[in-house]
């Protein structure tokens, strides 16, 4: 998966999946909304697989390492996971808006994207994403879309 699956998940998440109505639009709603907004089918699939990853019961499936544990990152991961995006994955987890858990939710989904190279930018949005779809995160979530959302329009000025 490359960036334009990515920025289809965003296109996703912005339009779609933050919206306040119940029931949510099912796979088959998403995949004919996301073909009528002239995304490629292979691209809505694979987004959709990824979706269906985050929904996946993950952090229960994630080993609870101990708040004292140190990640060390596999040689893939760090390939395609430069510094930055490593160190930043650290900081959202040491000013808590990431636990540990999550933090392997989020490293699964990034991995799951498939990029050459993955940059803070794109770690952001897979961390609000993972977020949104845990209950109970609306703190951390209103956190960390302010750290998204107060670099762009820092952006725009």
């Amino acid at each position: 998966m490359k960036d334009n699956v990515l920025d289809l998940l965003i296109y996703l998440f912005e339009n779609y999946l933050q919206i306040d109505e119940e029931p949510r639009p099912n796979r088959a709603t998403l995949k004919r909304e996301l073909e009528r907004a002239s995304f490629a089918e292979r691209d809505v699939e694979r987004a959709l697989e990824w979706l269906d990853g985050l929904s996946r019961e993950q952090v229960g499936k994630v080993a609870q390492a101990t708040a004292r544990a140190v990640r060390i990152f596999n040689s893939q991961e760090a390939w395609r996971l430069d510094t930055d995006a490593r160190g930043y994955l650290l900081y959202l987890e040491n000013v808590g808006i990431l636990s540990t858990a999550q933090r392997e939710v989020v490293i699964d989904r990034l991995m799951a994207l498939e990029a050459d190279e993955i940059d803070i930018e794109q770690v952001k949005w897979v961390v609000l994403m993972v977020l949104f779809s845990q209950p109970g995160q609306e703190s951390a979530y209103a956190q960390m879309e302010d750290l998204v959302f107060e670099e762009h329009s820092d952006a725009l000025h």
